[in-house]
């Protein structure tokens, strides 16, 4: 446990109970845990945030995965493919990422969320489900299209850029699997896991894990990351829909900060 303050503590648990229930309801929680431990911890080398990052994280996804997989539609296979893909893709981002300047990167993707943004709100139909309630069918092709797209290309995005990844993937699954937005994000946070639970193995391997303020802060993460999957269970696709602006709107703000800080 690094040398902070009680202060400093409970302010870093309090974000990372925040960030489990955004995570879980949206995707996204990365922009308040990655954050909070980079200005709570400002001493410490990047690469132990970003472990202790993972190493918290992965407890709130994987308790609200198991939450949604419970009593959401989700199909745990497609999920686990899609995660596999996305795991081999985020490898292969952080592999180039040194080669590739942020400050070029932030700019396409603030444009990309902000059509995003437009399209959900122009499209108030997007992510609803079925009046039967029931998740439509999928053609063969478009399970592979999400595999190798989905996974695999958002996976290369969060190895090489990394803000937003639950967000994207929620919209993505949406519109190629045409699930509603409360099963995209049960399926998103299954892929989710996978994608931790890699990057978790290589930071841990490293060293760069800060195992007993990340087991506190996982309690926290988890609590929220419960909370936040029987929320967007009970409220369904319209409170997610809703959640889901909010996430893009600040995820643009805080790119549009990053560029004109930088």
């Amino acid at each position: 446990m690094p040398d902070i303050t009680l202060t400093t503590l409970v302010v870093l648990c309090l974000a990372a109970g925040a960030a489990g229930w955004v995570d879980a309801v949206v995707g996204g929680g990365g922009l308040l845990l990655l954050p909070a431990l980079l200005l709570g911890l400002p001493h410490l080398p990047a690469a132990q945030i970003l472990g202790t990052n993972k190493a918290v994280a992965i407890v709130g996804t994987s308790g609200a995965a198991v939450t949604y997989a419970r009593k959401a539609p989700v199909k745990v296979g497609t999920a686990v493919r899609i995660g596999l893909a996305a795991l081999a893709g985020s490898m292969t981002g952080a592999f180039f990422a040194a080669g590739i300047s942020s400050e070029v990167l932030r700019p396409v993707i603030m444009v990309v969320l902000l059509a995003v943004a437009a399209f959900v709100m122009l499209r108030p139909q997007f992510g609803r489900a079925a009046g039967d309630g029931v998740p439509p069918q999928v053609t063969r092709a478009r399970r592979i299209t999400a595999i190798v797209l989905v996974g695999g290309g958002i996976g290369l995005y969060d190895g090489l850029f990394g803000p937003g990844t639950g967000t994207f993937l929620v919209l993505a699954l949406t519109a190629v699997l045409h699930l509603d937005l409360v099963t995209a994000s049960a399926t998103a946070k299954i892929v989710n896991v996978c994608t931790n639970a890699g990057a978790l193995a290589m930071f841990a391997y490293q060293g760069n894990v800060l195992w007993q303020l990340a087991a506190l802060m996982a309690v926290f993460n988890l609590a929220g990351g419960l909370l936040g999957a029987r929320m967007a269970l009970r409220k369904g696709s319209e409170f997610v829909r809703g959640v889901l602006l909010v996430v893009v709107f600040s995820l643009v703000a805080k790119l549009g900060f990053d560029q004109w800080q930088s």
